[in-house]
């Protein structure tokens, strides 16, 4: 053997003993770690075969060597970045999610009590609230759920409602925003893990804003820990420990193209008393709100669905289920837009963005309370007492529903004319003033209403 042509390389821990040392003959016994050198010739692989089994293990730095029977070592490699491989496989794996979304997948989705949803009626929800839908394996269309066409473009605000916008005094840190062609889809998971935490981040979009840093400090207040929505892992792994993918597959039923869905809402309050009813006008407006997404996003990630037929299938963000506990202390927060629930140990509930007054027509300071709670309330129009609006000089009763003024829930607050509410208008949700009142998404109004009760704290801070 030419020695001239050998390479000494190091294995380190073939051998640990443990307790008293054990050591061949002619050995000394140690005691702890043993590090062996051996001999190594290159041209051994290649010239010899030896008999019996290699085995394979990674050292402690990471390389992968090989052994023959005689504890020889065969081959030494560098092992790549194990969290390389692991972030290249979640990668991966989010592509799939984007892409195969299975075209046959049906579900009917089921509420609490294991039977089918209701119909869609004025009032979607009904007191025993109802089941998110179950999600199947895929994430949305191509190039993350479709293209993004920009700009809202929704229906007209309500008259109740100003134009101008409702800056923050104490606004949430900026959350890091994905970059890429999933960008979207990334942001829209983050909004359903939130939403599935009880912190809701009002409609789900896929855009981060205000109201999406807002709810990510909630979470880090709830929870003690937040989510980077620019981590694919983070997000992916976060999914599945929550219930899965934050996409999922719904049937259009009959129930649903039925309605009833009025032609169109009247934006002055004479023409809205005429009406039997405020209910939704059309079959993506009532679907956006029951899985708590922006109407133009439902659209944007089912490109060409006829939302009017029975049978057709489209994608729907799957949320969670609503938040459990006892609050105790509201608190509605003026400078960040934000109504947050307390229990009596002073955990934190459930958070929600919201509506807090304007400078003409401010909310109340201080402390009040809950008085009463109603569910799919009326409106009671009064030009004395509260605004004016259009040339309505009378008292008008504005009929229930989900585009009505209040929306689908009153809190009643014991300063009176104030309390919280749902809106007509959820993807307006912290980015306008409203009259004095907290305003809420319709879900997000619906949720807090189960768990208040009369004389639960609500206080105002600045």
């Amino acid at each position: 053997m030419n020695w001239s042509t050998l390479s000494l390389v190091f294995a380190l821990g073939v051998a640990t003993l443990s307790g008293a040392a054990q050591a061949e003959e002619g050995a000394s016994a140690v005691d702890g770690p043993v590090v062996v050198a051996q001999i190594y010739d290159p041209g051994y692989i290649q010239n010899r075969r030896p008999a019996g089994n290699t085995h394979t293990y990674v050292d402690e730095f990471g390389r992968v060597v090989t052994v023959d029977a005689y504890g020889r070592i065969l081959s030494i490699r560098e092992q790549r970045d194990r969290f390389e491989e692991r972030r290249e496989r979640f990668r991966d794996r989010f592509d799939d999610q984007v892409r195969n979304m299975p075209p046959d997948d049906r579900y009917v989705p089921m509420g609490p009590d294991g039977r089918p949803l209701s119909p869609a009626s004025a009032n979607p929800y009904p007191n025993d609230g109802y089941g998110p839908p179950q999600p199947d394996d895929g994430w949305g269309a191509d190039d993350g759920w479709g293209n993004d066409r920009g700009g809202y473009s929704g229906p007209q605000v309500p008259p109740d409602i100003s134009n101008t916008e409702a800056p923050e005094k104490n606004p949430a840190p900026k959350v890091a925003t994905p970059k890429g062609k999933n960008a979207k889809a990334q942001i829209a998971a983050l909004q359903v893990l939130l939403d599935r935490a009880g912190i809701s981040p009002g409609v789900i979009d896929g855009r981060m804003g205000s109201n999406v840093n807002k709810a990510v400090a909630a979470y880090q207040e709830k929870y003690g820990r937040t989510i980077d929505p620019t981590d694919l892992q983070a997000l992916v792994e976060e999914l599945d420990a929550t219930g899965g993918p934050a996409i999922a597959s719904y049937t259009i039923t009959a129930e649903d193209a039925a309605g009833p869905y009025l032609a169109s809402i009247p934006e002055d309050y004479g023409e809205k008393a005429k009406l039997p009813a405020l209910s939704f006008t059309r079959v993506s407006e009532m679907l956006a709100e029951r899985f708590h997404m922006d109407e133009d996003y439902l659209k944007e990630i089912n490109p060409g669905a006829d939302f009017s037929r029975a049978g057709t299938i489209i994608k729907v963000m799957a949320v969670g289920e609503p938040v459990k506990g006892e609050v105790t202390r509201i608190i509605a927060d003026k400078g960040r837009e934000q109504v947050r629930a307390y229990d009596a140990s002073g955990t934190l509930i459930a958070a929600y963005p919201s509506t807090i007054g304007s400078s003409d027509t401010p909310s109340p300071s201080g402390t009040v309370e809950v008085k009463r709670i109603a569910f799919n309330p009326g409106y009671t129009y009064n030009p004395k007492i509260n605004f004016k609006q259009g040339n309505n000089n009378g008292i008008l009763e504005i009929p229930p529903g989900p585009n009505g003024p209040v929306g689908s829930i009153w809190i009643a607050l014991s300063k009176p004319t104030y309390g919280i509410h749902g809106t007509p208008e959820p993807s307006k949700i912290g980015k306008t003033n409203s009259h004095g009142c907290v305003r809420l998404t319709n879900w997000d109004a619906t949720e807090l209403a189960k768990i208040v009760k009369p004389g639960v704290v609500v206080e105002f801070v600045d």
